[in-house]
């Protein structure tokens, strides 16, 4: 499916695997002058927007009895307040407007529903009110339901990761991004799935206790392919999901099913929604996607040799696939909506048109 997930059938077999022999040989693909140069494109210093993380995660403390009242009495502690996907932020007094994760002393907000420990900072720094935070200071994540959040919130405000992840630093970044999947899990596990009864938090947030059967579940992430797709023209195919407004379009996704390797699953998602067989399928990168538990694992893939480049959509996920080079991608812009730039979608259709999309028609970022 085009960037919204959801599950599909599965073919018969493993028919639709990734291929094991070589792909056969053809010409070079036909670039637009203005596809970027393959050895002057450094992806290494271009990370997925969700992917940028600059913390010490310090996992082996996660399970000290001891850490959370130590926590409490650190006075280089600070909180990441969370409530309903948000996180807590001030504007910053920078020019530029950026906002900034509002990091706060446990001793200056009330007892969560929910705390987790996120980890500890990797260098010295700053929080939002400008006092000094060394390297090493410790970082937890409180959960709060509507009312608390109220009274949390008279000075600053609730954002959601889709509206403020581009501008946040590397540490924010990471920080909001692990502060709401823990969150997201935490709303979903209130109880224990084999039996029903109450389960309560452990190991710092990084687990819950089934208080009947003293089972213990841990957070899971849900891994989904994305694919960039071209042709032998370095054309790239778009798709609009049925739940979408008109003339919204991303690149195609869906969810990796039991059993399946991320690969095979490019292929088949392919097959399924576009009726396209595609062949060398590479992989790029990925990000978490918390809405509520994804991981998005980009791949690019061509059109096989001597396969038909008409896409036909399924008419149930898919209802729109159209290809775009580059020069009608960029006539498009403010007639069709594009993914937002925290999406990975919007990453991989930047790196394939050879720098930034600007559209007049943005993706909601609500």
């Amino acid at each position: 499916m085009a960037h919204s997930l959801s599950r599909s059938s599965v073919l018969p077999g493993d028919r639709h695997a990734f291929p094991t022999t070589p792909a056969p040989t053809r010409g070079a693909p036909v670039l637009h002058p203005d596809a970027p140069n393959p050895a002057d494109v450094a992806r290494a210093g271009s990370a997925p927007p969700l992917a940028r993380e600059h913390l010490d995660r310090d996992a082996v403390s996660r399970p000290d009895e001891q850490r959370a009242a130590a926590f409490d009495a650190d006075a280089n502690a600070r909180v990441l307040a969370v409530h309903a996907g948000r996180v807590l932020v001030v504007e910053a007094e920078a020019a530029d407007g950026a906002p900034r994760l509002e990091l706060r002393h446990p001793s200056t907000l009330p007892e969560p529903d929910v705390r987790c420990y996120l980890g500890r900072t990797l260098d010295a720094g700053a929080d939002a009110t400008g006092d000094a935070l060394p390297a090493g200071s410790p970082i937890e994540a409180w959960t709060y339901g509507a009312d608390a959040s109220a009274a949390i919130a008279e000075e600053s405000r609730w954002a959601g990761l889709r509206r403020i992840a581009t501008s946040l630093d590397d540490r924010d970044a990471g920080l909001a991004i692990e502060a709401v999947a823990l969150a997201n899990w935490h709303a979903t596990h209130a109880f224990c799935a084999s039996c029903g009864s109450p389960t309560e938090v452990v190991s710092s947030g990084w687990a819950r206790r089934c208080l009947a059967e003293d089972r213990l579940r841990f957070p899971r992430t849900d891994p989904a392919v994305i694919v960039v797709v071209t042709d032998d023209e370095d054309r790239v195919l778009l798709g609009s999901n049925a739940m979408w407004e008109q003339d919204r379009f991303s690149v195609l996704a869906g969810f990796v099913e039991p059993g399946e390797s991320l690969e095979a699953a490019v292929v088949r998602e392919l097959v399924e929604e576009t009726g396209l067989a595609v062949d060398r399928v590479e992989y790029l990168g990925s990000q978490p996607w918390p809405f509520p538990a994804s991981l998005m694992c980009a791949f690019r893939a061509r059109v096989a040799h001597g396969a038909s480049t008409v896409p036909v959509p399924d008419g149930e996920e898919i209802l729109e696939l159209r290809w775009f080079d580059r020069d009608g991608l960029r006539a498009a812009l403010g007639r069709v909506a594009l993914p937002g730039e925290t999406s990975i979608a919007r990453w991989m259709l930047e790196e394939w048109y050879g720098g930034p999309l600007a559209s007049s028609m943005p993706w909601s970022t609500s």
